[in-house]
Protein backbone atom coordinates (compact mmCIF):
# COMPACT_ATOMS: atom_id res chain seq x y z
CA UNK A 1 0.00 0.00 0.00
CA UNK A 2 2.82 2.44 0.70
CA UNK A 3 4.23 1.48 -2.69
CA UNK A 4 1.02 2.47 -4.06
CA UNK A 5 0.32 5.38 -2.15
CA UNK A 6 3.91 6.60 -3.66
CA UNK A 7 2.76 6.34 -7.00
CA UNK A 8 -0.42 7.97 -7.14
CA UNK A 9 1.44 10.82 -5.41
CA UNK A 10 3.97 11.12 -7.91
CA UNK A 11 1.81 10.77 -11.09
CA UNK A 12 -0.25 14.36 -9.02
CA UNK A 13 3.42 15.51 -9.80
CA UNK A 14 4.21 16.04 -5.80
CA UNK A 15 7.39 15.90 -4.30
CA UNK A 16 7.29 12.42 -3.23
CA UNK A 17 9.79 10.66 -0.37
CA UNK A 18 9.55 6.99 0.02
CA UNK A 19 11.00 5.27 3.24
CA UNK A 20 12.24 1.74 3.70
CA UNK A 21 14.79 -0.57 5.13
CA UNK A 22 14.36 -2.45 2.20
CA UNK A 23 16.80 -0.72 -0.63
CA UNK A 24 16.30 -3.31 -3.44
CA UNK A 25 12.60 -2.38 -2.67
CA UNK A 26 13.52 1.47 -2.70
CA UNK A 27 14.46 1.11 -5.88
CA UNK A 28 11.71 -0.91 -7.49
CA UNK A 29 9.50 1.75 -5.96
CA UNK A 30 11.45 4.61 -7.51
CA UNK A 31 11.75 2.93 -10.93
CA UNK A 32 7.49 1.81 -11.10
CA UNK A 33 6.50 5.73 -9.60
CA UNK A 34 9.48 7.68 -11.62
CA UNK A 35 10.05 11.11 -9.85
CA UNK A 36 10.43 9.88 -6.08
CA UNK A 37 13.22 10.12 -3.80
CA UNK A 38 14.47 7.18 -1.51
CA UNK A 39 15.47 7.18 1.42
CA UNK A 40 16.79 4.08 2.99
CA UNK A 41 15.37 4.26 6.90
CA UNK A 42 14.33 1.90 9.48
CA UNK A 43 11.13 3.23 11.58
CA UNK A 44 12.05 1.27 14.55
CA UNK A 45 15.30 3.82 14.79
CA UNK A 46 14.15 7.02 16.08
CA UNK A 47 17.33 8.81 15.54
CA UNK A 48 17.56 7.26 12.07
CA UNK A 49 13.94 8.53 11.76
CA UNK A 50 14.51 12.08 12.75
CA UNK A 51 17.50 12.20 10.60
CA UNK A 52 16.05 11.17 7.54
CA UNK A 53 12.85 13.98 7.83
CA UNK A 54 15.36 16.63 8.07
CA UNK A 55 17.00 15.31 5.32
CA UNK A 56 13.64 14.90 3.09
CA UNK A 57 12.61 18.50 4.01
CA UNK A 58 15.88 20.10 3.28
CA UNK A 59 16.16 18.21 0.14
CA UNK A 60 12.45 18.65 -1.08
CA UNK A 61 10.76 20.91 1.26
CA UNK A 62 8.46 20.83 4.08
CA UNK A 63 6.12 17.73 4.95
CA UNK A 64 2.79 17.57 3.66
CA UNK A 65 1.03 14.61 3.61
CA UNK A 66 2.28 11.43 6.40
CA UNK A 67 1.72 7.70 5.93
CA UNK A 68 2.78 5.03 8.32
CA UNK A 69 2.48 2.13 6.20
CA UNK A 70 5.79 -0.06 8.08
CA UNK A 71 4.48 -3.28 8.88
CA UNK A 72 5.49 -7.20 9.27
CA UNK A 73 2.85 -10.23 10.08
CA UNK A 74 4.67 -13.16 11.14
CA UNK A 75 1.99 -15.40 12.66
CA UNK A 76 2.05 -18.13 15.46
CA UNK A 77 1.06 -19.42 18.63
CA UNK A 78 2.13 -16.81 21.60
CA UNK A 79 3.60 -19.57 23.73
CA UNK A 80 5.69 -20.62 20.70
CA UNK A 81 6.77 -17.66 18.89
CA UNK A 82 10.51 -16.86 20.14
CA UNK A 83 10.53 -13.32 21.92
CA UNK A 84 12.93 -11.38 19.06
CA UNK A 85 9.65 -12.18 16.72
CA UNK A 86 7.05 -10.98 19.34
CA UNK A 87 9.15 -7.65 20.42
CA UNK A 88 9.87 -7.19 17.04
CA UNK A 89 6.33 -6.85 15.43
CA UNK A 90 5.69 -4.38 17.95
CA UNK A 91 8.98 -2.64 17.48
CA UNK A 92 8.28 -2.17 13.96
CA UNK A 93 4.17 -1.89 13.68
CA UNK A 94 3.71 0.10 16.36
CA UNK A 95 6.91 1.75 17.69
CA UNK A 96 7.69 2.61 13.71
CA UNK A 97 4.21 4.32 14.22
CA UNK A 98 5.05 6.07 17.22
CA UNK A 99 8.21 7.39 15.77
CA UNK A 100 7.17 8.53 12.38
CA UNK A 101 4.51 10.29 13.91
CA UNK A 102 6.25 11.67 17.03
CA UNK A 103 8.90 13.20 14.83
CA UNK A 104 6.72 13.95 11.81
CA UNK A 105 3.82 15.90 13.56
CA UNK A 106 5.18 18.58 15.13
CA UNK A 107 6.53 19.92 11.69
CA UNK A 108 2.61 19.46 10.36
CA UNK A 109 1.16 21.35 13.70
CA UNK A 110 4.07 24.18 13.21
CA UNK A 111 2.33 25.11 10.22
CA UNK A 112 -1.20 24.21 11.07
CA UNK A 113 -1.38 21.97 7.65
CA UNK A 114 -1.02 18.97 6.25
CA UNK A 115 -2.20 14.80 7.16
CA UNK A 116 -1.02 12.28 9.38
CA UNK A 117 -2.40 8.46 8.48
CA UNK A 118 -1.62 6.00 10.56
CA UNK A 119 -2.49 2.30 8.93
CA UNK A 120 -3.50 0.26 11.36
CA UNK A 121 -6.14 -2.74 10.43
CA UNK A 122 -9.19 -4.44 11.53
CA UNK A 123 -6.56 -7.17 13.44
CA UNK A 124 -6.25 -3.91 16.14
CA UNK A 125 -10.03 -4.23 16.45
CA UNK A 126 -10.68 -8.06 16.63
CA UNK A 127 -8.33 -10.45 17.91
CA UNK A 128 -7.83 -14.04 16.91
CA UNK A 129 -5.82 -17.47 17.57
CA UNK A 130 -2.67 -17.37 15.90
CA UNK A 131 -2.66 -13.59 15.59
CA UNK A 132 -1.44 -12.38 19.35
CA UNK A 133 1.33 -10.52 18.56
CA UNK A 134 0.46 -8.88 15.31
CA UNK A 135 -3.17 -8.24 16.71
CA UNK A 136 -1.20 -6.35 20.22
CA UNK A 137 0.97 -4.13 17.56
CA UNK A 138 -2.08 -3.26 15.88
CA UNK A 139 -4.30 -2.27 19.03
CA UNK A 140 -1.76 -0.32 20.01
CA UNK A 141 -1.82 1.45 17.09
CA UNK A 142 -5.32 1.92 16.91
CA UNK A 143 -5.19 3.26 20.25
CA UNK A 144 -2.33 5.60 19.74
CA UNK A 145 -3.46 7.48 16.81
CA UNK A 146 -6.61 8.00 18.68
CA UNK A 147 -5.83 9.47 21.76
CA UNK A 148 -3.08 11.40 19.18
CA UNK A 149 -6.09 12.54 16.71
CA UNK A 150 -8.03 13.72 19.93
CA UNK A 151 -5.27 15.88 21.60
CA UNK A 152 -4.75 17.77 18.01
CA UNK A 153 -8.20 18.55 17.07
CA UNK A 154 -8.38 21.64 15.69
CA UNK A 155 -4.74 22.54 15.07
CA UNK A 156 -5.21 22.26 11.00
CA UNK A 157 -3.89 18.86 10.55
CA UNK A 158 -6.03 15.76 9.43
CA UNK A 159 -5.80 12.59 10.89
CA UNK A 160 -6.80 9.26 9.49
CA UNK A 161 -6.38 5.48 11.03
CA UNK A 162 -6.98 3.13 8.56
CA UNK A 163 -8.52 -0.53 9.85
CA UNK A 164 -9.14 -2.25 6.42
CA UNK A 165 -9.50 -6.41 6.61
CA UNK A 166 -6.87 -8.74 4.80
CA UNK A 167 -5.45 -6.94 2.20
CA UNK A 168 -3.79 -8.86 -1.39
CA UNK A 169 0.00 -7.26 -0.61
CA UNK A 170 3.24 -9.02 0.48
CA UNK A 171 2.50 -8.79 4.32
CA UNK A 172 0.10 -12.28 3.79
CA UNK A 173 2.68 -14.06 2.04
CA UNK A 174 4.95 -13.47 5.69
CA UNK A 175 1.97 -15.52 7.47
CA UNK A 176 1.30 -17.59 5.11
CA UNK A 177 4.98 -19.05 5.83
CA UNK A 178 4.53 -18.88 9.39
CA UNK A 179 0.81 -19.93 10.69
CA UNK A 180 -2.55 -19.66 8.44
CA UNK A 181 -5.60 -19.09 10.11
CA UNK A 182 -8.59 -20.93 8.99
CA UNK A 183 -10.29 -18.29 10.12
CA UNK A 184 -8.79 -16.27 7.17
CA UNK A 185 -10.07 -18.81 4.63
CA UNK A 186 -13.64 -18.06 5.90
CA UNK A 187 -13.62 -14.28 5.21
CA UNK A 188 -13.98 -12.39 1.66
CA UNK A 189 -11.06 -12.24 -0.65
CA UNK A 190 -8.43 -9.75 0.95
CA UNK A 191 -8.98 -6.61 -0.68
CA UNK A 192 -7.08 -4.55 -3.63
CA UNK A 193 -4.74 -2.08 -2.27
CA UNK A 194 -6.26 0.38 -4.57
CA UNK A 195 -9.81 -0.07 -2.22
CA UNK A 196 -7.77 0.72 1.07
CA UNK A 197 -6.22 3.74 -0.34
CA UNK A 198 -9.66 5.35 -1.84
CA UNK A 199 -10.69 5.14 1.48
CA UNK A 200 -8.27 6.75 3.44
CA UNK A 201 -8.60 9.40 0.02
CA UNK A 202 -11.96 10.06 0.69
CA UNK A 203 -11.99 9.85 4.59
CA UNK A 204 -9.07 12.66 4.22
CA UNK A 205 -11.66 14.65 1.79
CA UNK A 206 -14.32 14.40 3.88
CA UNK A 207 -12.68 14.41 7.69
CA UNK A 208 -13.60 11.12 8.77
CA UNK A 209 -10.78 9.66 11.21
CA UNK A 210 -11.51 6.41 11.19
CA UNK A 211 -11.23 4.40 7.78
CA UNK A 212 -13.15 1.11 7.63
CA UNK A 213 -12.21 0.06 3.93
CA UNK A 214 -14.49 -3.03 2.68
CA UNK A 215 -18.40 -3.64 2.24
CA UNK A 216 -18.09 -5.61 5.96
CA UNK A 217 -15.36 -4.24 7.60
CA UNK A 218 -17.15 -1.94 9.56
CA UNK A 219 -19.85 -5.08 10.46
CA UNK A 220 -17.11 -6.77 12.05
CA UNK A 221 -16.23 -3.77 14.00
CA UNK A 222 -19.32 -3.55 15.64
CA UNK A 223 -19.76 -7.44 16.31
CA UNK A 224 -16.27 -7.35 18.40
CA UNK A 225 -17.61 -4.55 20.15
CA UNK A 226 -21.24 -5.49 21.28
CA UNK A 227 -20.89 -9.58 20.69
CA UNK A 228 -16.83 -10.20 21.86
CA UNK A 229 -18.23 -13.80 23.57
CA UNK A 230 -20.53 -15.10 20.48
CA UNK A 231 -17.13 -13.78 17.82
CA UNK A 232 -14.98 -16.06 20.31
CA UNK A 233 -17.44 -18.88 20.20
CA UNK A 234 -17.03 -18.34 16.05
CA UNK A 235 -13.04 -18.01 16.38
CA UNK A 236 -12.49 -21.39 18.02
CA UNK A 237 -15.32 -23.30 16.36
CA UNK A 238 -13.86 -22.46 12.74
CA UNK A 239 -10.08 -23.33 14.20
CA UNK A 240 -11.43 -26.33 16.19
CA UNK A 241 -9.42 -25.81 19.49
Amino acid sequence: MGRLAVRRFAARGLRVAALDVDADGLAGTAEMAGSVSTWVCDVSDAAAVERTLDEVEEALGPLHTVFNAAAIMPLGKLVEQDLATVHRIMAINYGGVVNVSKLALPRLLARGDGALVNFASMAGWVPTLLVGAYNASKFAVVAFSEVLYHENRGAGVRFACVCPPPVATPLLDQARATAWPKLFDQMPPPLEPAHVLDAVEDALRTGEFWVFPGPRTKLGWRMRRWFPRFVWREIHRVEGW
